[in-house]
C-alpha cells in the first residue's frame, strides 16, 4: 500500500497494490490496515454510488457535527476531478482546496476527514463513484459551499458543468460560519 499526503492536513490517497495475471486482477478496495500506521480508525457506516456523465458536477457538500462524515471516496468507472476545501475553523489551510483526479484505471482512493466539503466532476461519460461514509445521510445536517466561488479559486477545468439546482444556490465561503 502507498499513500500520499497532501499539503492541508488530513487528506489522504491510498494507492492499492495490483495483483495481475492473464485472468485479470485483484485487489483490496478497503482496509482498515492502511489507516493503523498513521493513527486513525474510521468507522465507515454507510457506502453510496453515483453514476455521472461526462461534466457533471456535484458539490461542494458537507455534513454538519453532530452528522459529520469522513469519506473514502474512489471510482469504478471512468476518472473524476475531485475537489476537497477545508473549512476546519482552526486549521491552517482553512478555505484551501486540493484536487486530484480519481481514475478507474489507476484505483486511486481518497480518505477525506470530517471539516472538508467535497465535490467533483465527471470527467467521462458513465463515471462511477463510489464513497463510505463515516455517519448516516441526515438532511437536516446537510450543508455545502458555491463549487464556482471565485474565492475558493478551483480550476474544474470545464467551462459549463451540469449542475443541480441545489448546488448554483449555495453559500459562498466569505461570511460563511463554519461548523467545524
Amino acid at each position: 500500500m502507498v499513500h500520499k499526503l497532501f499539503h492541508i492536513e488530513g487528506l489522504i490517497e491510498f494507492q492499492p497494490r495490483i495483483f495481475r495475471d492473464d485472468r485479470g486482477y485483484f485487489m483490496e478496495t478497503f482496509s482498515m490496515k492502511w489507516f493503523e500506521p498513521l493513527g486513525l480508525k474510521p468507522n465507515f457506516v454507510q457506502d453510496n454510488q453515483s453514476v455521472s456523465r461526462k461534466g457533471v458536477l456535484r458539490g461542494l457538500h458537507f455534513q454538519k457535527p453532530p452528522h459529520a462524515q469522513a469519506k473514502l471516496v474512489r471510482v469504478t468507472t471512468g476518472k473524476a476531478l475531485d475537489v476537497v476545501v477545508d473549512l476546519r475553523k482552526v486549521s491552517p489551510t482553512y478555505g484551501q482546496h486540493v484536487a486530484t483526479v480519481l481514475d478507474a484505471e489507476k484505483h486511486n482512493v481518497l480518505y477525506i476527514p470530517e471539516g472538508f466539503a467535497h465535490g467533483f466532476v465527471a470527467l467521462e461519460d458513465n463515471t462511477t463513484f463510489l464513497y463510505k461514509c463515516t455517519d448516516f445521510y441526515a438532511p437536516l445536517s446537510e450543508g455545502g459551499i458555491l463549487w464556482n466561488d471565485p474565492a475558493l479559486g478551483i480550476d474544474w477545468g470545464i467551462a459549463e458543468p451540469l449542475v443541480s439546482p441545489k448546488d448554483e444556490v449555495l453559500p459562498l465561503l466569505e461570511g460563511f460560519s463554519s461548523p467545524f
